[in-house]
């Protein structure tokens, strides 16, 4: 397989800029996800790597060579789609092999090609079968199947989950990072939905109006967000934020007034810009909440809805001036609708924002 590296890569359609400046490295075998809210480019990127699309200015290289000026046929990528797109007179053998045919390979070299991509994609049992006999998810196999047989050097998945129902999108989850190792391919894939990033990707890129806002592994986006934007973006639900106001610094922490004049004391690892009367937000995720009261930080708050999900419970409770708060609980927890809790944090387990949104740290 190869790599695939974007140097000052930018797109407009017109006067409007959707792609600006990303500077981006894949890896060899890395599975990589561009996410992002609907809007912010994630799309147009990937199809500026497959040659879809013409870039206003930058360089796309694949493998070590410029490949910007190539046509689509000639990057060596294979792109699935959100929409399936098989031909419906066509068998499943047939579908997977049409690349090869209209490229003139042997009868014997596609035979093997799609036998071993169904072997893979366990769609053996249903080569001769048509489309219209085939489940969403076998069907989105075969899309993916009819990548496979071209073995290109970069596969590229465009939103390919997004039309099946919940639990099959969780079970072709698995299925495509199962296939990502046993093919130990590049990967590039796009979705709007960050459980399939954070569950899939070896690095995560997540992308707003254009930009590259932070590019990391999920975990360390999950504990170390840039700014607000990834903070919220990362982590279902959202992390909970609440506006404060700067009172006090030092060199080791900064002392914030939040709602309910709750005062907390953030402890700093490095020195900070903040200065008294600074507006800042303060984060906790909301696995992060404990019931009941802590020596290091508590809201109360009073619960508007319970979700009870067996293992597992969401509380939504209004806090101070009818903050929404949402807190996760482990177990069924013997609260109801009208109740006043106490919801508790640790400072090491909290996040603060400055005025323009990055992370103090």
């Amino acid at each position: 397989m190869a790599n695939v590296v974007l140097r000052s890569v930018n797109k407009q359609f017109g006067e409007v800029k959707v792609i600006k400046d990303v500077n981006l490295t894949v890896e060899d075998n890395e599975f990589v996800v561009f996410v992002g809210p609907s809007g912010c480019g994630k799309s147009t990127l990937l199809r500026l790597i497959a040659g879809l699309e013409d870039l206003t200015s930058g360089e796309v290289h694949i493998e070590e060579e410029r490949v910007d000026h190539l046509a689509p046929s000639k990057r060596g990528v294979a792109m699935v789609f959100q929409s399936y797109a098989l031909y419906p007179h066509f068998t499943v053998r047939q579908n997977m092999g049409y690349a090869l045919r209209v490229a003139k390979e042997s009868k014997e070299t596609i035979a093997k090609k799609v036998n071993d991509a169904a072997s893979v994609l366990q769609l053996t049992e249903y080569l001769e079968r048509k489309p219209k006999a085939l489940s969403g998810g076998q069907r989105q196999r075969v899309a993916i199947g009819r990548a496979i047989v071209r073995d290109p050097k970069v596969f590229l998945f465009d939103a390919p989950l997004s039309n099946l129902d919940a639990k099959l999108r969780v079970q072709m989850r698995i299925e495509l990072t199962k296939l990502h190792r046993s093919l130990n391919a590049t990967m590039i894939y796009v979705t709007h939905d960050q459980v399939e990033a954070m569950t899939m990707a070896d690095k995560i890129v997540v992308l707003r109006d254009g930009k590259v806002e932070q590019i990391g592994a999920p975990l360390d986006l999950y504990n170390a967000p840039d700014n607000l934007f990834v903070a919220g973006f990362i982590g279902s639900p959202s992390m909970n934020f609440f506006d404060g106001t700067v009172i006090n610094t030092s060199n080791t922490d900064v002392e914030i007034d939040v709602k309910d004049s709750v005062k907390i004391k953030f402890p700093l690892n490095e020195p900070s810009n903040l200065s008294t009367g600074d507006k800042v937000s303060f984060g906790v995720r909301p696995e992060h909440f404990t019931i009941g009261n802590t020596n290091q930080g508590t809201f109360t708050g009073e619960v508007y809805a319970v979700e009870r999900l067996g293992g597992e419970t969401y509380l939504y409770l209004y806090v101070g001036d009818q903050k929404e708060v949402v807190a996760h609980m482990s177990g069924d927890q013997k609260i109801a609708i009208g109740d006043m809790v106490e919801i508790g944090f640790s400072l090491k387990q909290s996040y603060l924002f400055g005025p323009h949104g990055d992370a103090v740290r």
